[in-house]
């Protein structure tokens, strides 16, 4: 069964521009999303494409062969651009240019074989679409460690998208308006057929793009729920969920863990003092000193206020204490005030001594901490002893 070629124009031509009024209108309701801005242009530019490469015979055929064309190739390129642009990497304008410029390039030179063969201008141009869809994979192929959406249904939709141009460029002899719009000639199957996957590729396409922004956007809120807004480390939300799957594992393992909780020195008064915008580069200074020390499958949090909170794996009490006397001397030595200006006591406990229940190493390591603020401050201690250390002068 062929089908109606005209009809499929028509339908192409309002589905592509009905998809780009739906896609702007996502977009401007989150217009931090670009990726949806270049997937709107590029069905916005289909649509003219298409209007444009169906004016043939009407006295001036540089606007199909050469505008229509261009366009259409644009819109190829808005579509690597929003996928380039969702997998975190800037829009390339040269890349965007290239396969509308090389048209033109062709065409200006009047190229006999070029510009008077449909059977060339078709391989050519199912080639240069076919380069953007080899370029929009290659984006997701190299983000793919790090993109935590499910992008592989577009990936795949493109991948077939792709081999289907690959395939044009080779088998395609072209079709004149007249027969398209008669309905008769060999390429009429063919030509058909590709009206319908361009239409089945655009609705995909933005269906998975849409899914994929909003998953992203998902996680962001996701990850803002547990990450603490001034420090940039987890929350206390964050250190409970995943201090209570780490205690799960070390147990099952039956490894030790140790807790550290660690509450800056005098944190009011430093805020009284100098201010709460030297309290809060105090805090993110802090912060920066437990990244900087703690491995990275040990979990800390900023819990409260100037309290901190650190799980540390695989860790017995002693291997505990040492990396607390690095993290006091770490924010110590800090050149953000003078000496003698910042410190912090830290309660040190191990499930060795506590079990495996995080509220309950949590209240030792609470009681540890009053110990050594009861005792002067800026040292560590544990809840059976403390250990002394050098005050800062």
């Amino acid at each position: 069964m062929v089908l109606h070629i005209p009809t499929l124009l028509v339908v192409s031509v309002f589905i592509f521009f009905l998809m780009s009024l739906l896609t702007f209108h996502a977009w401007l309701r989150e217009t931090r999303e670009r990726p949806l801005a270049y997937l709107g242009g590029m069905m916005l530019l289909a649509a003219v494409g298409m209007v444009l490469v169906s004016l043939r015979d009407q006295g001036a055929d540089y606007v199909p062969k050469v505008l229509g064309n261009m366009t259409l190739l644009l819109s190829a390129a808005f579509n690597w651009t929003a996928m380039r642009v969702f997998t975190g990497r800037a829009p390339h304008l040269p890349g965007m240019l290239a396969g509308a410029a090389v048209w033109l390039g062709l065409c200006l030179c009047l190229v006999p074989s070029f510009y008077q063969s449909m059977t060339v201008r078709v391989s050519v141009y199912s080639l240069l679409v076919a380069s953007y869809g080899l370029l929009t994979m290659l984006e997701f192929w190299r983000s793919r460690q790090r993109l935590e959406v499910a992008y592989l249904p577009a990936l795949a939709l493109t991948l077939l998208h792709t081999v289907f141009y690959s395939v044009r460029a080779v088998i395609d002899q072209g079709l004149g308006l007249d027969q398209a719009l008669k309905g008769y000639g060999a390429g009429v199957p063919f030509f058909s057929f590709m009206l319908f996957e361009s239409m089945l590729y655009v609705i995909g396409i933005a269906y998975v793009t849409l899914s994929m922004v909003k998953e992203q956007v998902e996680l962001r809120l996701k990850a803002a729920a547990f990450c603490d807004a001034l420090t940039g480390i987890g929350n206390r939300r964050a250190f409970m969920v995943n201090g209570e799957r780490m205690l799960i594992e070390c147990r099952r393992r039956g490894e030790s863990v140790a807790l550290l909780l660690c509450d800056l020195d005098h944190f009011k008064r430093l805020n009284d003092a100098f201010g709460h915008q030297t309290g809060d580069q105090a805090l993110i200074a802090f912060s920066q000193v437990l990244t900087q020390t703690l491995r990275k499958q040990d979990v800390f949090a900023r819990i409260g206020g100037e309290e901190f909170a650190c799980l540390l794996a695989t860790a017995d009490e002693q291997t505990a204490i040492q990396v607390a006397e690095r993290i006091r001397e770490g924010f110590a030595h800090l050149p953000l005030l003078a000496p003698g200006l910042l410190s912090v006591s830290i309660g040190v406990v191990s499930s060795q001594t506590a079990g495996y229940e995080l509220s309950r190493l949590l209240s030792q390591a609470d009681e540890a901490l009053y110990g050594a603020k009861d005792q002067g401050r800026n040292r560590v201690q544990t809840v059976t002893r403390g250990t002394s250390v050098l005050q800062l002068s």
